[in-house]
């Protein structure tokens, strides 16, 4: 499958443009082809629909500066949301940037010519999951379930009467200016140009009725708090069958027992027996998913840091993985057999215990000062 092309690129504008001259540039593109100009031309469709996109996320400011940072790569994860990597149909474009198009050009969901029909868009659904560090460790499936709003069978409609299927009210009123006209959403239909004409049991006045729904969603690898998945058409119907909505899954990461994450690293503690510290040891120690083996060497003292690279959280926007940190602690026993005893007493009486700092040990200042630089 061919690679998208940059938005900047498609749009023919530079990366420090402004908001107007992004606007100035879509607009340029969109009357060169439009489908009123180009009836049955597919790759001026094509570009038609590549223009609404990249002005999709271009001309919002939090979608643009997601967009300078990873480029597509954010596409498919809540990264842009809406119409972003979605592929936008023709009643998206008109609905949502209709405006755009002033008055030279009619919208609507009929492109091939004739009359054109008012599209509705069902509402957008956002739920909250939580995930647990393996899922974001290794990515995956997740079926959930929803209530959504789902257009019932059995729905028949017609025309509005009272706005005559436009949606809308024209309204005339005299002033000492003259006669002034003015619109509003139709009273009867609520914009949406049709009224039910046999309305199932259970559904209300649009033919929508809430259910519960299962929706399997893909968790990506290196998933993390707060990101958002789109679902598109996946959130509530339309009235009378028109555009669904999407679904926006919001990410919260469930806490681990035994481990911290920090962006793509992870970390944990280890604790070792005074023996251990003296003389060495190797530990298996559980990683997110798996065991990895460390060498703890000789005389290792308390709050050592040791790094196992690529063994954290996979990168959400590029390729590898984080680290994970394991943390050294050296357990102190409370508890002592008479012989313990006896022979830690030897040693402070020997004097053979005693600190004898070489002077090359960081204190713990310098670690935390180390670890984040």
């Amino acid at each position: 499958m061919a690679s998208k092309r940059d938005y900047y690129e498609v749009l023919e504008i530079s990366k420090n443009a402004s908001a107007d001259e992004i606007k100035k540039a879509y607009r340029k593109l969109a009357v060169k082809y439009h489908p009123d100009k180009n009836p049955g031309d597919d790759e001026a469709e094509a570009k038609f629909k590549e223009a609404a996109e990249a002005y999709e996320t271009l001309s919002n400011p939090e979608k643009k500066v997601r967009y300078d940072q990873y480029g597509h790569s954010a596409e498919g994860m809540g990264g842009f949301g809406g119409f972003s990597g979605g592929g936008m149909s023709m009643e998206d474009i008109f609905s949502h940037f209709g405006d755009i198009f002033g008055g030279g050009f009619s919208s609507g969901a009929n492109f091939g010519g004739g009359s054109r029909t008012r599209t509705t868009v069902g509402s957008n659904l956002r739920v909250r999951i939580k995930v647990t560090l393996k899922e974001m460790y290794e990515g995956g499936l997740r079926t959930i379930k929803v209530k959504r709003q789902k257009l019932v069978e059995g729905l028949t409609t017609k025309t509005c009467p009272n706005c005559k299927g436009s949606g809308v009210e024209v309204r005339v009123v005299n002033t000492m200016f003259g006669q002034m006209q003015s619109q509003t959403t139709c009273s009867q239909c609520e914009g949406t140009g049709k009224i039910a004409d046999n309305i199932p049991a259970g559904a209300d006045k649009f033919g929508l009725k809430k259910v519960d729904e299962e929706i399997t969603i893909n968790i990506p690898a290196g998933a993390r708090e707060g990101i958002q998945l789109s679902m598109r058409g996946k959130g509530n119907d339309a009235p009378f069958g028109g555009v669904p909505g999407d679904l926006l899954v919001v990410i919260e990461e469930e806490k681990h027992p035994d481990f911290e994450r920090e962006g793509d690293n992870i970390h944990r503690a280890l604790y070792i027996s005074f023996a251990e510290a003296v003389l060495g040891t190797s530990k298996e120690v559980e990683a997110v998913v798996g065991k990895v083996k460390i060498k703890v060497d000789a005389g290792t003292q308390s709050g050592k840091i040791l790094r196992l690279a690529g063994k954290g959280i996979p990168r959400l926007e590029g390729s590898g993985r984080g680290d994970m940190y394991v943390h050294i602690n050296v357990w102190t026993p409370q508890e002592l057999t008479p012989e313990q005893r006896q022979f830690f007493e030897g040693q402070l009486e020997g004097g053979q215990m005693t600190p004898q700092p070489t002077g090359k040990e960081k204190s713990f200042f310098d670690k935390v000062k180390d670890f984040f630089n």
